[in-house]
């Protein structure tokens, strides 16, 4: 049996897959709506639904011979965790870096830690009062 993440993963890593979903994110649609959307044949969308399916991203309802689609947040959840731990990682070492680049900038001045006139060729205030 594979990850829930995983079969996420791999669910909307197809462009029509992500299509469908965002197809039926806020509204239940039948599977003639949905495939009419595409121009591939009806029995290579109803592939897609069952991957969405089985990934747990599609809730499907029968509603006499009609079957209605509508997304599984729920099943997105793992999906998320990842993507937000992501995001969080790579700010993280985004701050880091920019923290150590002005920590750099700051201590190759010439004997001091400020960032400012002497590095941009400016008079400081002080010197073109004085002066």
């Amino acid at each position: 049996m594979t990850e829930p993440l995983d079969d996420a993963l791999r669910a909307v890593a197809e462009p029509r897959r992500r299509a469908i979903l965002h197809l039926v994110a806020d509204r239940e649609l039948p599977a003639g709506e949905i495939a009419a959307e595409f121009d591939i044949s009806r029995p290579a969308v109803s592939q897609h639904l069952g991957v969405l399916r089985s990934a747990g991203l599609l809730h499907e309802r029968r509603d006499g011979t009609r079957r209605l689609y509508r997304a599984d947040l729920s099943g997105l959840a793992p999906l998320r965790l990842f993507l937000e731990d992501l995001w969080s990682t790579s700010l993280d070492t985004a701050r880091e870096l920019a923290e150590a680049e002005m920590n750099e900038v700051g201590t190759n001045e010439v004997g001091t830690n400020e960032v400012g006139p002497a590095r941009t060729g400016d008079r400081s205030a002080a010197a073109r009062h004085a002066g």
